[in-house]
């Protein structure tokens, strides 16, 4: 039986300590997008916000996933994260300027239409697929 060695047991630490940093940061980074406090409304019990929200985050879960497994080190993970965020943010508002201009999705999830919210989250989880995708070099 092996035993774990200190040196991967802090390999480990790091790596869910920078995931779960990124993951707060990505979270903060996609609330301040919107114009509304997320937070308020998700307490409040809108669902399309909590929708367009978590949908965000499972993307940047799936990025960081990916991240980690194909990284060269916990500084090139870090990067790729960051960039995972960017991406996330420059999809949402393509989707909202650029292939919805007539439509404010922002305006119509704060009002809680949960299709809309549905769409984001799902939209949201498609573009963390595909940057990780893109991310398996």
């Amino acid at each position: 039986m092996q035993i774990i060695t200190s040196e991967a047991l802090l390999s480990f630490l790091a790596h869910v300590g920078t995931g779960l940093g990124l993951m707060i940061l990505g979270v903060t980074v996609f609330a301040f997008t919107t114009k509304f406090s997320e937070a308020t409304l998700i307490r409040e019990g809108n669902i399309a916000v909590a929708l367009k929200l978590w949908g965000k985050a499972i993307g940047l879960a799936i990025v960081i996933y990916t991240v980690w497994a194909n990284s060269l080190n916990l500084l090139d993970a870090f990067i790729w994260g960051l960039i995972g965020i960017a991406t996330q943010v420059i999809a949402y508002w393509i989707i909202e300027y650029v292939l919805t201009p007539k439509t404010n999705l922002a305006k119509k999830v704060e009002e809680g239409n949960i299709a809309i919210g549905f769409s984001l989250f799902s939209a949201a989880i498609v573009v963390g697929l595909v940057v990780a995708a893109s991310l398996t070099y």
